[in-house]
């Protein structure tokens, strides 16, 4: 078992990895940006170095500042998280010629997967559908082939995810535009401004797979979560299982995802997503994620499995003691992303001191936190707060425990989404299974949130009156009420 592993990575994720690393009894250094020093994921760790200033690329993105923390404090495994640099090859290939583990895939699967045309060669090799697609080769050239697909076509990166670089294309003239500007944010997101085009699915639904494999040949799979519920290609809601998938259908998706990991030779934790199309009753392979997925405490929920402990059990060389026929799916799971964003505002960031914050506990209940009252939210990184997962014996008494959660869920001096979940989980659609992956943008213009504004209002101001009232009181005062003239004597 690996003795210390650096974190490459900040708030809710590298707090997760540190509690995952206690439970095996290994030791972690965090790093940190300037901005970032009084997040709780540093004072959580073991050690804590100082990686650099806020901008990513001057902390979190250096990759030879993280091996030289990690070599300076006798760190033998690194574990990149999500975003920055855990989906780059270089870096994992850098890692391991330090002599340092990388917690994750090898850069050779990373190289074989991690490119978006590359994982497609992938998945028709092993037999597993894709959607038609052509890798960018100039501008002229794509505009024919796109004509060949038929319109409506996206383009999209290579490389990363997240959303950023994606373009629905409804004819030519919006194609030549859109692959410009795709490429320029390829370029400034992920180093990297390789394109490709796909057939535009009008309304599928996101369904990926979690799949684990170790050093030694053997790869499984942990079924599969559900992520339509999405804005501008950003999931929101996660749940598991699928209420898509008829029993049939899922050993299938789950299988052809063990197919694209073995013939990729992949090791440790990832993702394989498909667009399914509910209509035709198909799925087409996406992309695959080689790195932990923000969501997956779903899958730790429905299958009892932790992944995290997976995934330093695998990097310490030990086979997989996982056995596919005793994973097994259990009750309903879902996972509400709390993200620091103004729903009313068109989704604009929600900057400042978060003055207060308090998650729900209770029964199913499981909070990742990446904050606590009185840090700040700064313009530097994603504005993911929080995640508040959910179990229940079944989808319904999972709907309704979140939705007792989400109120129970205090969070003061800044914006979140929370109205958005609590209106999405209420929704008629969502309620019946009926969505895809447009569904969530197109109910909120329709004004899915706007009976929550007022709502979410009210709960914000009583958040707040309640922070001050608790400063109050410990400055040895007694709050009177809001009323109450400044020109009163204090209480004695």
């Amino acid at each position: 078992m690996l003795k210390k592993v650096l974190i490459a990575n900040r708030a809710e994720i590298a707090g997760r990895i540190i509690r995952g690393c206690k439970k095996l009894g290994v030791k972690t250094v965090a790093v940190h940006s300037d901005v970032d020093a009084r997040l709780p994921y540093v004072r959580e760790a073991d050690e804590a170095v100082y990686i650099g200033a806020a901008p990513a690329a001057k902390s979190y993105l250096r990759g030879d500042a993280l091996i030289d923390a990690a070599l300076e404090h006798g760190a033998d495994g690194i574990h990149p998280g999500y975003g920055f640099l855990s989906e780059n090859a270089a870096f994992a290939r850098a890692v391991t010629a330090s002599g340092i583990t990388f917690i994750g895939p090898s850069a050779d699967a990373m190289d074989r997967l991690g490119s978006k045309t590359a994982a497609k060669a992938v998945a028709e090799k092993a037999g597993v559908p894709v959607t038609p697609w052509f890798k960018v080769e100039g501008v002229d050239k794509a505009l024919k082939q796109a004509a060949e697909v038929g319109f409506p076509v996206i383009v999209k990166p290579a490389s990363g995810g997240g959303g950023k670089g994606m373009y629905r294309c409804d004819s030519a003239d919006e194609l030549r535009e859109r692959i410009e500007r795709a490429a320029r944010e390829a370029k400034a997101s992920f180093g990297d401004d390789t394109l490709l085009v796909e057939k535009f699915l009008v309304n599928p639904r996101h369904i990926e797979v979690q799949i684990l494999g170790d050093n030694h040949g053997n790869v499984i799979h942990l079924f599969e979560r559900e992520c339509s519920i999405q804005r501008r290609n950003q999931k929101l809601i996660e749940e598991s299982p699928s209420v898509a998938l008829t029993p049939e259908q899922r050993r299938t998706v789950c299988d052809d995802a063990v197919r694209i990991a073995k013939a990729a030779g992949y090791s440790n934790a990832g993702t394989c997503e498909f667009l399914y199309d509910e209509a035709g009753k198909r799925w087409y392979f996406c992309e695959m994620n080689t790195r932990l997925q923000v969501e997956h405490p779903v899958t730790e929920m429905v299958t009892g499995v932790d992944l995290v402990e997976q995934q330093l059990r695998v990097a310490s060389g030990e086979k997989l003691s996982l056995k596919q026929d005793s994973i097994k799916q259990t009750g309903h799971a879902i996972e509400m992303r709390i993200i620091a964003e103004d729903p009313f505002t068109g989704f604009t960031p929600s900057l400042g001191t978060l003055e207060h914050i308090e998650p729900p506990t209770g029964d199913g209940i499981r909070n990742e936190m990446g904050y606590q009252s009185g840090n700040e939210i700064t313009p530097h990184y994603d504005s993911l707060l929080s995640k508040l997962i959910v179990h229940g014996k079944d989808r319904k008494q999972a709907v309704e425990r979140s939705l007792a959660a989400l109120d129970r869920f205090h969070a003061a001096g800044i914006q979140t989404c929370i109205p958005v979940h609590r209106a999405m989980l209420k929704d008629e659609g969502f309620l019946e299974g009926r969505f895809h992956i447009h569904y969530a943008e197109q109910r909120m213009k329709d004004g899915l949130c706007k009976r929550e504004h007022q709502e979410s209002a009210m709960l914000a101001a009583a958040a707040l009156a309640f922070e001050r009232d608790e400063r109050m009181q410990s400055a040895g005062r007694t709050h009177l009420s809001a009323w109450a003239s400044s020109s009163l004597p204090r209480a004695k």
